[in-house]
C-alpha cells in the first residue's frame, strides 16, 4: 500500500512531474503524470487526441492593471500567454490541427477571503479565452471553496481531481497570496507577433 493507494491505478505509477505556477509542461510519454495543486489558480490540460500528446499549465492572473487596452490589462495578457504557450506547444508536438485538441480546465477556487474574487476572475478569464479562440472545454472542475490536486495523463488525457481539506487549502492560499501581493506582471509577448 503506497501513500497514493487512493489513486486510480494508472496514476499510481510512472513519472510524476509537478507543474508549478508559471510552468507549462508537455509530454507524449505514456508513463508521465502531471500533478499540480490549485487554490484560486487555473490549470488547463490540453491534449492532441490523435497524436496522444498533452500538457498542463498553471497560472494566476496578476492584479488588475486598470489598462484601457483590455478588461484585465496586463494580467489577462499573462493568462492568454499561459494558454497560448500550452496550446502552441501541444500543436507543435502533435498534429498541428486545432480540431484535434481536447481541453480541460480546473481550479479557480475561493479558498481565502483576502483573495476574494481572484478565483472568479480566473474562471471568467479562461472561459472567455476559450470562447474567443473557438474551443469548448470537454471537462471542467472550477470554483468551489476548496483547493484541489489535479493529476493529468498527457498521453491518455485522463484527469483525476482530489479535493483537499481546509488545512492544505490554507497553505495553498498563503502561497498564492504571497505571489499575488508581489504583483509580478510577466512581460507580455509583443502584441503583433502571430503565434501558431
Amino acid at each position: 500500500m503506497g501513500q497514493n493507494s487512493s489513486l486510480p491505478p494508472e496514476f499510481d505509477r510512472g513519472v510524476v512531474t509537478t507543474v508549478h505556477q508559471g510552468d507549462c509542461h508537455v509530454s507524449a510519454a505514456p508513463d508521465v503524470t502531471f500533478s499540480t495543486v490549485l487554490g484560486s489558480c487555473i490549470s488547463a490540460c490540453v491534449r492532441d487526441r490523435v497524436a496522444n500528446v498533452g500538457g498542463m499549465n498553471h497560472f494566476l492572473l496578476a492584479e488588475q492593471s486598470g489598462s484601457a487596452k483590455d478588461r484585465y490589462g496586463a494580467s489577462a495578457r499573462y493568462g492568454a500567454f499561459a494558454m497560448e504557450q500550452l496550446i502552441n506547444k501541444v500543436l507543435s508536438q502533435g498534429t498541428g490541427k486545432k480540431s484535434n485538441l481536447e481541453i480541460k480546465v480546473f481550479g479557480g477556487g475561493k479558498i481565502n477571503s483576502a483573495l476574494d474574487d481572484v478565483g472568479a476572475k480566473n474562471i471568467e478569464f479562461v472561459r472567455q479565452f476559450l470562447a474567443d479562440e473557438g474551443y469548448v472545454a470537454v471537462g471542467t472542475d472550477l470554483g468551489g471553496t476548496y483547493a484541489r490536486r489535479v493529476l493529468f495523463k498527457p498521453h491518455s488525457g485522463r484527469a483525476f481531481i482530489k479535493r483537499l481539506d481546509s488545512d492544505v487549502g490554507a497553505t495553498v492560499a498563503r502561497e498564492e497570496m504571497a505571489l499575488a501581493s508581489r504583483r509580478v506582471v510577466v512581460p507580455a509577448p509583443v502584441d503583433d507577433i502571430e503565434l501558431f
